[in-house]
């Protein structure tokens, strides 16, 4: 009985993250007209700093002093990386294709766990790989053009996976809160040097769209690792795809935007790869911190 309350009240906290993420990017879209991409990526991580500091200093801000601060540093510039391209992708792109490209994270997983911490592919994903890129590429290719600026995204997916597996080193000996405040503090660092050439100042109005995206974001961030935290992660691995549908309701609301059928069977192929390499990773490795998604969010 507690089993299955933990596993619903896990799945509904996993779905109001994922509308808060839905709602970031539709933020982020309505942003990107007038605003760079830049400009939005460092807004966000100052914004998304400041939430953060009182809940950091409530638990005792850690001691700084780190061994592995090149991990830190690897997570910082893969993240941001891959912030700046889900941003990108946004704003070309359908919301819901946007969304659901920053979800082939899962994917790039197992392949960068086995190049770089040599770990074996398990079975599941020597099948969830290909399936994974199966959708892709259905994706890419929605009317048999190929479809350049869907790269960007699949890149920011590649970008995400090496960030989290840096996490998963950091987990074996950093406390949560020191490795959520080095993300934070360099993430927004490392974005305020495009301003020098980048720097636009928003309108009252973009503010507002700017704010939003750092509140949904953080907030969704906070939501999901409680999920996580109350039900096994490869559980929840179906709910994570909620933000697809959030993504395509909000598209279609705001933007009158329609999706192919293509996208459709792309994303059922991505979601089924997706959900198999999260069981295949919770199977072979222990658990392992769930501060993930603010790799790209």
């Amino acid at each position: 009985m507690l089993y299955r309350q933990n596993l619903l009240l896990g799945a509904v906290l996993m779905i109001a993250a994922e509308f808060l993420f839905a709602s970031m990017g539709a933020a982020v879209k309505a942003a990107a007209a007038e605003l760079p991409n830049e400009v939005i990526v460092f807004v966000r991580n100052v914004l998304g700093l400041l939430i953060l500091l009182p809940l950091l200093a409530r638990g005792g801000l850690p001691r700084l002093r780190t061994q592995v601060f090149h991990l830190h540093l690897l997570r910082a510039v893969a993240g941001l990386a891959a912030m700046y391209c889900f941003f990108y992708a946004l704003a070309h792109l359908h919301l819901a294709e946007g969304m659901l490209l920053k979800m082939t994270a899962p994917i790039f997983m197992p392949i960068v766990a086995w190049l770089w911490l040599t770990e074996r592919l398990p079975a599941y994903a020597t099948l969830a790989i290909p399936l994974g890129f199966a959708g892709v590429m259905l994706v890419l290719r929605p009317e048999g053009d190929f479809n350049w600026i869907a790269v960007i995204g699949v890149l920011g997916g590649a970008l995400a996976a090496i960030a989290q597996t840096s996490l998963r080193r950091l987990g074996r000996s950093e406390p949560t809160v020191r490795v959520v405040f080095y993300f934070s503090l360099l993430a927004a660092l490392f974005s305020a040097l495009p301003m020098v050439w980048a720097w636009q100042t928003p309108t009252p109005a973009l503010w507002v769209s700017l704010a939003v995206v750092a509140l949904t974001g953080t907030l969704g961030q906070l939501l999901l690792t409680r999920g996580y935290a109350v039900a096994a992660t490869g559980r929840l691995a179906p709910f994570i795809y909620f933000s697809v549908v959030f993504g395509a309701l909000y598209g279609y609301w705001l933007w009158d935007e329609r999706l192919h059928l293509s996208f459709v069977l792309g994303a059922t192929l991505i979601a089924i790869g997706g959900v198999l390499a999260v069981r295949a990773r919770e199977r072979t490795t222990p658990a392992e911190p769930n501060a993930v998604r603010s790799s790209a969010e």
